[in-house]
């Protein structure tokens, strides 16, 4: 059953302006619903922000010292500590120290098993919505605690670059044990898609075939171990934990938060003399070189979440609106790419820059294999007469990936 429309605004800031702004519509068979303006919007506005229903760090990232709150994700290491373990640089002083937004003096941990949050509310809060379950108190460290062993067997099937996490399913099972009324939360959970396959289409998710099974067999059996409950029987059987791998799987929005990338659009805000303007850009791009030689393209605490209304925006190519998240926490701007009239549908695109730029050919593989659809969009509309091949460069890349084989393919890299 799905959510009412009432229950798609309730994790939003401010439902009653969200609202007002957009509203959901059923399309058709195949596209289902969809999110269409109210109003009107230009490029840049901000069209709501949206908290999601639960969220969880990667556990990869977190095990690399990527420090984030339990709950919210907002990065608890300053700018300058940051700075420091990402370049390499121990000794490194950034200018402008005020900038920095992180709080060390507010961070708490738990008082059972201490992991860490930004402040007494999100303590509070995660405690209240999923960590009286979840919360390993003295056996956090103990690698036989059915949860870790389920964290660790997660951990040895999906490698970075992570895209989703089981511990999004851990969080689920575990707010609906401890809400008081459970219905609800199901109902919520409910409204996101969860099938392992298009048939229409003769389309599977690619983590459901039958290469995997022994694998889904194997976290399955750790999953209930550790959580199994009673009223939500029908998520622990085979078929059941594959709608859940897959409703995480397709449904899951990324989020990263950042204090040195915070702290940098606090410096590019500055109003400074033209010579102090030069020598703090020079400053700051040389941190990005430093950077980038010591620790590559993973900068920031990376996690993923479950955003009720923002989960009813379809896929384009070209999208009209984008996902940020500048407040360095779990809240989710969603703003404007382009002006938007009223009537407009509201779409997002479920890849990155690089991959919008492939051919058609590939950006439909990604989309089956990981979305269960065939994108119609304006622009692979328009190259329908493309040749269903990639690029030479893209055939190289997708060459390497195949000369190593089904061992990567066996390791479930890419959710």
């Amino acid at each position: 059953m799905a959510a009412p429309v009432d229950d798609m605004f309730s994790r939003c800031v401010d439902p009653a302006k969200a609202s007002n702004c957009v509203e959901v519509r059923f399309i058709d068979n195949i596209k289902g619903k969809g999110l269409f303006a109210k109003r009107s919007f230009k490029k840049g506005d901000t069209i709501f922000i949206e908290q999601p229903l639960v969220s969880s760090q990667f556990l990869w990232n977190a095990s690399y010292k990527y420090r984030a709150c339990e709950y919210c994700l907002r990065a608890l290491e300053t700018a300058e500590e940051n700075a420091r373990r990402l370049s390499g640089l121990p000794a490194l002083s950034l200018p402008h120290p005020e900038l920095c937004k992180v709080r060390p003096d507010r961070h708490q941990a738990c008082p059972q098993c201490q992991v860490m949050y930004c402040g007494t509310e999100c303590r509070q809060a995660a405690w209240e919505q999923y960590h009286k379950v979840l919360c390993l108190g003295p056996s956090h460290d103990d690698p036989d605690h059915p949860v870790n062993k389920l964290q660790d067997a997660w951990k040895s099937v999906h490698y970075p670059p992570e895209t989703s996490s089981i511990m999004i399913m851990a969080r689920m099972v575990a707010t609906i044990k401890q809400a008081q009324d459970k219905g609800r939360w199901q109902r919520l959970f409910n409204h996101f898609c969860s099938r392992t396959a298009n048939e229409e289409e003769e389309i599977v998710h690619k983590l459901l075939g039958e290469k995997f099974k022994g694998q889904l067999a194997l976290l399955r059996n750790l999953f209930s171990t550790a959580l199994y409950e009673d009223r939500l029987s029908q998520w622990f059987s085979p078929e059941g934990f594959r709608s859940l791998f897959s409703l995480v799987g397709t449904n899951g929005q990324g989020i990263g938060t950042s204090s040195l990338s915070q702290w940098v659009h606090a410096c590019d805000a500055l109003e400074l003399p033209s010579q102090q303007r030069e020598q703090l850009d020079a400053f700051i791009d040389q941190l990005y070189k430093d950077i980038d030689k010591e620790t590559g393209d993973f900068l920031n605490c990376e996690g993923s979440g479950l955003f009720l209304l923002q989960s009813s925006c379809n896929h384009s190519c070209v999208p009209n609106t984008e996902a940020s998240f500048p407040d360095n926490n779990f809240l989710l701007h969603l703003s404007a790419l382009s002006d938007i009239s009223p009537g407009e549908e509201i779409c997002i695109s479920y890849l990155d820059c690089c991959q919008r730029d492939r051919s058609r050919h590939s950006r439909h593989k990604i989309l089956r294999e990981n979305y269960l659809f065939i994108c119609s969009c304006q622009k692979c509309m328009s190259q329908m007469d493309d040749a269903d091949m990639t690029s030479e460069d893209e055939e190289e890349v997708e060459g390497e990936g195949e000369t190593e084989g089904d061992d990567l393919e066996d390791e479930m890299t890419d959710v």
